[in-house]
């Protein structure tokens, strides 16, 4: 992980339709071309939650492409290399993962679910946002660690710790 490479960073929930979704579309905008931001689900939905959509075309971000995907898909050979491994829901924290070629940094970074709260659509939409804007913030802490200078022991350790906070 050093030098001009880009990084795959995924990013698992169980459903692959909300928290997981915004991550993957805000990795790729936060990371400038430095991280290429994944997501996938144990037990994926049939398509990402709308309101995880309606939530980055609010950040003025492309949500074109996305799609709810099986984490099998990035576990299969010939599929990309997975630098990094973030788990986004307690349920995905606490299932047996698949063993990710080349070892990959991994942490879990748990946020609530805004697909289950409850409420008018203003009101779902702005907890949509909030979420998105804390899932923004760990990822821009993220982005700003030396990545090439740690070793993988201390990247390990910080990348956990982002997910603490």
């Amino acid at each position: 992980m050093a030098g001009d490479k880009v990084c795959n960073a995924l990013f698992l929930c169980t459903h692959n339709s909300a928290r997981s979704i915004m991550a993957e579309g805000l990795l790729d905008y936060v990371g400038k071309g430095r991280y290429k931001g994944c997501s996938a689900g144990s037990m994926p939905a049939t398509a990402p939650h709308p309101f995880a959509l309606r939530t980055l075309a609010n950040l003025q971000l492309p949500t074109a492409g996305f799609y709810s995907k099986n984490r099998d898909e990035f576990a299969r050979p010939g599929a990309p290399e997975m630098h990094f491994v973030f788990t986004a829901c307690d349920n995905a924290a606490n299932e047996v993962c698949p063993v990710w070629p080349g070892q990959p940094v991994t942490a879990h970074w748990g946020v609530p679910d805004p697909s289950r709260f409850e409420g008018a659509d203003e009101e779902r939409l702005r907890e949509f946002a909030r979420v998105a804007k804390l899932l923004k913030h760990r990822i821009e802490l993220f982005g700003s660690l030396p990545v090439a200078k740690l070793d993988r022991l201390t990247l390990h350790g910080r990348v956990r710790e982002i997910g603490r906070q």
